[in-house]
């Protein structure tokens, strides 16, 4: 028999073409797709209870007689049925219904429903149960398995999914062989998983005797055999891609030159051991002639930017270009100035390009860029516009790459393959990614990790304060200033919206400068003019002011060695890696640094847990773990994992023990039977796999 993977869902009884289109939306498109389509929770329809027994939230099949059947006039129009069985009554009220059903619920009528129970004014009651009436000459059978309840859209029934999940097993009772088991036998053994037919048709007709509640929480072994079969095709994916990925040319830069060297010599620290070490690796990568795909993870403050500045020169020194990306100007230009000090005394030059940049100014670096004139261009997202021809792009580095959409970074990246060639990639990130979590949505790249921070950083000091102490933070503020330290003062965002957000900012800047009239203060949000922002960050910088109110913009980037205090109002509206990114604008110096988060009470549970974790840590790593178990995946991982890896059954914080042999096994279904390993990713993925393609 063909596989239930080429069979369409309209080979089932009662599937015409409208409700095909109605099944997609579901996913729902072949057979295999409909036994895919898992229950959310289950209903136990097994046995019959007596209504004496009932609790207030139970859901049960119960049988009665009716009593009573009468049309209630109160605030909505209901018909009320009085139902009883000997042991206890209780009413079922239907909202919406008819003459003919009210006259087919008379007295003396036997029923039998099922439904949730509820408190009613005078008694217990079921609202809109279903129901059967029960003829003495055939007694109804109960259900012998727990009853399943899917997920549904609009104009597609319970009763509907049940029918065709019910025609799909049975054709499996046919055609066993239909439902094709990918996993080779020795890895089903080596992890002791069951066959997928076992696992599919226990979680569609579980027996009334199974652990409700492990099912629930999606770690029955059933469930959890095809979560690690999803997450199984997700790494083989991952590994295809980077498989493909290495069979690319690339040009191999020389490990040691001129340049590096010099810049070397020219620092006024010393690189620290992680640093070496990952800048080792990356020095490997690029002496290659196959493309280098690089994560480097580095909290707040442990000194990416030198470690892609060398990077940069390995390229730059073997006659090629460099292109850095950023995600937003205040970070490009933080980038440009770093870079400009660095290189540009090595002879190196460098164009800035950013959407802001236009006409004849634009012409001119766009025409510096082709002709090779310029070395190293940084820049926003408009490095991958069009009208950007590098004469040979070798290196991208993209900071904080989860602000990117996949689709941005491939254009980047094709801007190196007009020389039929794909520049290295160097990907960096202040978000440390938890490593389960890196192993399963990055397999496709390398990681390094810089786990050390520079000698003479010391570490910030967190305190969590109520609003209603608002004083004595404010009489902190004057006497950090007073000491020729600066602070920061940040608003965080107000119901999302930028404008309530700015002018927040504007009335904490005003109240601060009445209440510190002492103090030389500035202000930088998201609406005022790029310039204007410039023009205040540099006189933070230099010194000239002492206390700066802004938004998240300054989220990250932003480097001031003197800083060394920072408020941050509300902290309960923002995530843990936006509030340790903010607090790692403090502590660049050798000073003593401290951050006060301010919030406003009452916290929530979440939002206490949230500045407990901080106060106690500043461990980024530990932090991300963390908001991975608090806030899940998607929002860690940002764009490519909420755009593009979505899991229909896996959850990658309650399976993350798996992920270690998933990892294995990939790597042994890869070498054993690559069909097998196509046929696992097209299951799972669909056509969904481009995005990896990165």
């Amino acid at each position: 028999m063909k596989s239930l993977a080429d069979q369409s869902v309209t080979l089932l009884k009662g599937v015409g073409a409208r409700s095909a289109e109605k099944l997609a939306k579901l996913g729902i498109t072949t057979l295999q797709d409909v036994l895919f389509h898992l229950p959310l929770r289950y209903q136990d329809r097994t046995r019959v209870h007596p209504i004496g027994a009932l609790r207030r939230g139970d859901q049960v099949v119960i049988e009665g007689e009716v009593d009573l059947a009468e049309v209630k006039f109160g605030r909505r129009r209901s018909l009320m049925v009085h139902l009883s069985d000997g042991t206890g009554s209780l009413f079922l009220r239907f909202f919406y219904f008819s003459n003919a059903q009210r006259q087919n619920l008379s007295r003396g009528v036997r029923l039998r429903c099922f439904g949730e129970v509820r408190s009613g004014p005078s008694s217990l009651e079921m609202v809109h149960p279903e129901y059967q009436r029960l003829s003495d000459d055939e007694p109804l059978m109960v259900e012998d398995t727990l009853t399943p309840v899917y997920p549904t859209t609009e104009g597609v029934h319970q009763l509907t999914l049940r029918g065709l999940i019910g025609q799909t097993l049975e054709l499996l009772d046919r055609s066993p062989a239909a439902l094709q088991e990918l996993l080779p036998e020795n890895l089903l053994q080596r992890f002791q998983l069951s066959s997928l037919l076992q696992a599919v048709c226990f979680l569609h007709r579980p027996p009334p005797d199974v652990d409700q509640q492990l099912l629930l929480a999606g770690e029955h072994p059933a469930q959890q055999r095809l979560a690690f079969e999803e997450l199984l095709a997700h790494q083989i994916s991952l590994l295809t891609v980077r498989a493909e990925h290495l069979r690319i040319k690339s040009t191999a830069f020389a490990e040691q030159n001129r340049l590096k060297q010099a810049l070397l010599e020219a620092l006024p620290f010393s690189l620290t051991e992680a640093q070496l070490r990952v800048v080792s690796e990356i020095e490997d990568d690029l002496a290659q002639s196959k493309p280098m795909q690089r994560l480097v993870q580095g909290d707040v403050g442990s000194g990416k930017t030198v470690v892609s500045a060398l990077a940069a020169l390995q390229a730059i020194g073997a006659g090629s270009q460099v292109a850095l990306m950023a995600p937003t100007e205040l970070l490009a230009e933080q980038h440009l100035n770093n870079f400009s000090q660095w290189l540009t005394p090595l002879g190196v030059e460098i164009a800035w390009l950013t959407g802001r940049l236009k006409g004849r100014a634009r012409e001119q670096v766009l025409q510096r860029i082709e002709s090779a004139e310029v070395q190293m261009v940084v820049g926003t997202q408009a490095l991958f516009q069009d009208d950007v021809s590098f004469n040979d792009l070798g290196l991208v580095v993209i900071d904080e790459q989860h602000r990117f959409g996949v689709h941005q970074r491939l254009a980047l990246r094709e801007k190196g393959q007009q020389q039929n060639r794909t520049p290295h990639q160097l990907i960096m990130t202040a978000t440390p990614i938890p490593r389960t979590l890196a192993m399963t949505a990055y397999a496709d790249l390398d990681l390094s990790v810089i786990d050390g921070l520079p000698p003479g950083r010391k570490p910030v000091t967190t305190a969590v304060l109520s609003s209603s102490r608002r004083d004595e933070v404010v009489a902190r503020v004057r006497a950090a200033c007073a000491e020729g330290r600066q602070a920061y003062w940040v608003c965080t965002l107000i119901e999302e919206s930028e404008v309530l957000q700015c002018q927040a900012a504007e009335e904490t800047e005003r109240l601060l400068a009445e209440a510190l009239p002492e103090l030389n203060i500035g202000l930088v949000h998201g609406r005022i003019k790029q310039d204007e922002k410039e023009q205040v960050m540099g006189q933070f910088k230099s010194g000239a002011l002492d206390l700066l109110v802004a938004t998240t913009v300054i989220e990250v980037g932003v480097d001031v060695p003197n800083a060394s205090l920072m408020i941050i109002e509300n902290p309960e509206r923002l995530g843990l890696a936006q509030l340790h990114q903010l607090r790692g604008r403090v502590g660049r110096g050798s000073a003593e640094s401290h951050c006060l988060l301010m919030y406003q009470s009452p916290l929530s549970q979440q939002a206490k847990q949230r500045l407990a974790i901080l106060r106690e840590t500043g461990d980024g790593f530990v932090i991300a773990q963390k908001d991975l178990e608090m806030r899940g995946p998607g929002e860690v991982l940002g764009t490519r994992q909420t755009g593009e890896m979505q899991l229909r059954i896996a959850d990658l914080i309650r399976d993350q023990e798996m992920l270690d042999d998933v990892r294995d096994g990939a790597a042994m279904v890869i070498k054993q039977d690559p069909t097998a390993a196509t046929a696992l990713v097209k299951r799972w993925l669909g056509d969904r796999v481009d995005y990896g393609r990165v």
